[in-house]
């Protein structure tokens, strides 16, 4: 008998597992039932969180193998840190391929791994295990990108022509880990953090709607990194501080500043565009999540700092910093946007409730694993590019096997510069 109600366990609840699960109160037919988490302090703050939420009363397990083995855990949501994600992938499958616990599908935050061929070890385990599998991309399921890909297509395009532009911009001032800013652990910088929202919510926006991902082509990609503020001296010594000494932006950087263009083609030969633009060396506000589509005669945008609410504090108005206004916000006082309910404007509410209801009805996500391998080859071939200072034809050869030299700990634009 189909099953109405599906249980969900966690794997990592740090920063943004907790955005996942705020978003469950609009999200229906699952519930939380289990997390996994080395954390003991982040498990528990995630447990009562699903408990003020009523999103469920989840359970903290031991292993991944032991919550896999709970008959009311049915699909499983990867949101542990990027260096995990093939033992974390590893221990599912072995779990689900032994008989040890049975699963519908697994969902995996961004990006989907560190290079190509940890993608292509992660999509083939889990073809393996027989499972479903999301892409948790959030921003393809913004309200504001949904609805104007929407409008634009349904009346721009039909009447004048497909768009052929698009721009997509995330944009803040760095991190909250210090595994986040370390390159031999997440797989790069910048680029690799948050290029890969932008890559696909623009490519996203170009394809017709119903259309598969491949009906439009990439072929050529030209980029560009730097790391603009985090290697200066003050700076890096704040880096090396607030990590405990294990940060080392002088010797050791990300690059905290990427562009990129990549050169599409679509189903008749005419050229497309994709423009991003990726900072972790943005002070303002908070987060700014900026997207653009153009065409013959139509244009959309959108911000998430040109929010409809604003609140403004002065200098007399004191208190601690935190991020209770937006996320990333850089200052407790001035003139500050408030995005009122950010993991709905964000997509995290979308991109949940879309990936619980095709598990449930045994049907694979619009957005899968497929998809986070395909963003995987575009960065690494923008890491190519940005290395010998070209553009690169899509696909290049040594895609496979290619690991940026910042992720070896090997990219070092202060010292390239003085020699």
């Amino acid at each position: 008998m189909k099953k109405k109600r599906i249980g969900i366990g966690f794997i990592g609840t740090g920063f943004i597992g907790q955005f996942h699960l705020r978003s469950w109160v609009g999200v229906r037919n699952a519930d939380i039932f289990g997390i996994v988490e080395k954390s003991e302090e982040n498990a528990k703050v995630a447990q009562q969180l699903c408990l003020k939420l009523n999103i469920g009363e989840p359970k903290i397990f031991s292993s991944i193998t032991e919550m896999v083995a709970d008959p009311n855990i049915d699909a499983i949501w990867v949101t542990a840190p990027n260096f995990t994600r093939l033992e974390v992938f590893k221990e599912i499958t072995d779990a689900v391929i032994s008989g040890k616990g049975e699963l519908i599908g697994v969902a995996c935050e961004k990006p989907l791994a560190r290079n190509v061929a940890e993608a292509k070890k992660v999509i083939e385990m889990t073809k393996r295990a027989g499972l479903l599998d999301g892409y948790l991309e959030d921003q393809l399921f913004s309200p504001s990108v949904v609805r104007g890909k929407e409008l634009l297509w349904k009346r721009g395009a039909a009447l004048t022509g497909r768009p052929y532009l698009a721009r997509a911009a995330e944009e803040h001032s760095g991190p909250h880990s210090p595994w986040f800013w370390e390159g031999t652990l997440q797989g790069g910088g910048v680029l690799n953090d948050m290029m890969c929202h932008s890559v696909e919510v623009a490519r996203f926006m170009l394809t017709k709607p119903g259309a598969p991902r491949n009906s439009i082509t990439p072929k050529k990609v030209t980029a560009f990194t730097s790391c603009l503020k985090w290697q200066r001296p003050k700076y890096a010594q704040q880096l090396k501080d607030v990590s405990g000494g294990k940060l080392d932006y002088v010797n050791r950087p990300a690059e905290d500043f990427a562009r990129s263009m990549i050169e599409y083609e679509d189903e008749n030969g005419n050229p497309l565009v994709v423009e991003t633009t990726t900072s972790w060396s943005f002070v303002g506000a908070g987060l700014r999540l900026s997207m653009e589509l153009l065409g013959p005669e139509y244009s959309m945008s959108a911000d998430t700092l040109g929010a409809g609410l604003k609140v403004f504090f002065s200098r007399e108005v004191k208190g601690d910093a935190g991020e209770d206004i937006v996320e990333k916000q850089n200052s407790e006082s001035g003139l500050m946007p408030v995005v009122g309910d950010e993991e709905v404007e964000y997509g995290y509410t979308g991109e949940n409730r879309h990936m619980v209801e095709c598990f449930l009805n045994g049907k694979r996500p619009d957005e899968n694993f497929d998809d986070g391998l395909n963003v995987t080859e575009l960065l690494m071939t923008a890491y190519m590019s940005a290395e010998e200072e070209k553009t690169i034809e899509f696909p290049p050869d040594g895609l496979d096997s290619f690991i940026p030299a910042v992720a070896k700990g090997e990219w070092n634009p202060l010292k390239n510069k003085k020699e």
